[in-house]
């Protein structure tokens, strides 16, 4: 099927976009640093050095969502809540990413932003859970949804009475609510 192959293409890319992000800060941190360039009175140094752990951690927010996309691969599982949810959050990172990228530098990168949003979606969705068997309900065989053997009196249970007409749910609606 795709879906490995799917799943290894998104690791190998965002691999490779982790490393290009820490690498361009890093050489714009250099720059920062040796031509002594300061915004609005910060001292060069601190934007150096901010740069360089921005995109040091940047670059690995983007390889630990390549490696929950190279666990998806290997494994041939769907991602776990917090691998499922750094994906979204990469996806949704691309997204504005794109936008910035029409904006700030052309059709081009937004185009690569937008395939890279398309494939972490694609993998999402190719990993989706899966449908189980329905549940018997009581017109294929089933033994309905009356209340338990022990559920009590009415005094017992807040004061709701069942009705005999019942639709079959273990959930009461609550009380009319009354004029006082």
């Amino acid at each position: 099927m795709v879906r490995r192959p799917l799943a290894g293409i998104v690791a190998l890319v965002l691999f490779a976009e982790g490393f290009g992000i820490a690498l361009l800060n890093w050489a714009l941190g250099i720059m920062a640093d040796s031509q002594n360039m300061s915004m609005a009175g910060i001292d060069p140094d601190v934007m150096s050095t901010s740069s360089k752990v921005g995109g040091i951690v940047f670059g690995l927010y983007f390889a630990a969502c390549g490696v929950v996309a190279l666990l998806v691969a290997v494994r041939n599982r769907a991602p776990s809540l917090l691998g499922r949810i750094l994906l979204i959050s990469a996806a949704v990172t691309h997204g504005l990413l794109g936008a910035f990228a029409w904006g700030l530098l052309g059709r081009t990168q937004f185009a690569f932003m937008v395939v890279v949003l398309g494939l972490i979606v694609l993998l999402l969705m190719t990993y989706d859970a899966q449908p189980g068997p329905a549940a018997e309900g009581p017109g294929d065989g089933g033994t309905g949804g009356g209340a338990p053997e022990d559920a009590g009196t009415a005094e017992e249970s807040g004061g709701r009475e069942e009705s005999e007409e019942g639709d079959g749910s273990a959930v009461t609606p609550p009380a009319a609510p009354t004029a006082q």
